[in-house]
């Protein structure tokens, strides 16, 4: 997807919206279900991204948006917090180069300014999209030790949001 987004960007965001989705409804037998990412920051930054940046042609993006509309409007899709890991471009391009995946070597730092501006608009700003639900935000520029301290000062808004 990375090397010819024209070609795959509808292939991947289809699948990506539909095992959202899947995950989304499915049922868990813990009291809670948390998930990396969702259907709404699947369309509101990776698809946006796309088509904003002229990687997506109009028609696939519109067909996509009519799906993520339709879904959104028929299906009950409840998300009670959103933790918004609020890090600098620049930290996630270190990241990318440390895990060493090959598939993340070609992602450049333009890619993630736009990633990190369209996130900024939607959860930080609440300019662009609808905010599903109230957003923590916690600065994740920090080393591992420094998150785990963030991670357990925010552990309870983070495991029993209020409603």
């Amino acid at each position: 997807m990375y090397q010819d987004p024209m070609r795959w960007g509808i292939t991947l965001q289809t699948y990506v919206q539909l095992t959202m989705l899947d995950q989304h409804l499915s049922a868990v037998s813990a009291p809670m279900k948390m998930m990396e990412r969702s259907i709404y920051s699947a369309k509101y930054i990776f698809v946006e991204n796309l088509y904003r940046s002229g990687k997506m042609p109009g028609v696939d993006f519109a067909v996509l948006t009519e799906w993520f509309d339709w879904i959104t409007k028929n299906i009950n899709i409840p998300v009670d917090l959103i933790v918004y890991l609020q890090t600098s471009p620049q930290t996630c391009l270190e990241r990318l180069k440390q895990r060493c995946r090959e598939e993340e070597k070609v992602i450049p730092l333009e890619y993630l300014e736009a990633i990190h501006q369209l996130y900024e608009d939607w959860l930080i700003n609440q300019t662009s999209f609808p905010v599903p639900a109230p957003v923590l935000v916690i600065p994740a520029d920090h080393n591992l030790q420094k998150m785990l301290h963030q991670y357990e000062e925010n552990r309870e808004k983070i495991l029993i949001p209020s409603k």
